[in-house]
């Protein structure tokens, strides 16, 4: 198969965005919709603070990129 049947070129990566001083949307809120909405897939509900902080600095993680120079 030669390079032309391939299709186009999956578009680049947006992820993760540069990290913010401060970020409105990034708030205690979103973090319980996506819990949520975890638990609407059928995963076991977020019931300890622990891991509803586990979720919330993945989120972050993947969300932004601290460059520490």
């Amino acid at each position: 198969m030669d390079s032309s049947s391939a299709g186009p070129a999956p578009a680049p990566a947006i992820y993760p965005l540069p990290g913010p001083d401060d970020d409105p949307r990034f708030s205690r809120g979103l973090v319980l919709d996506l819990a949520a909405v975890l638990t609407e897939h059928g995963y076991p509900p977020i019931t300890s603070g622990v891991d509803l902080l586990n979720l919330q600095q993945a989120l972050f993680g993947f969300l932004y990129t601290l460059d520490v120079t």
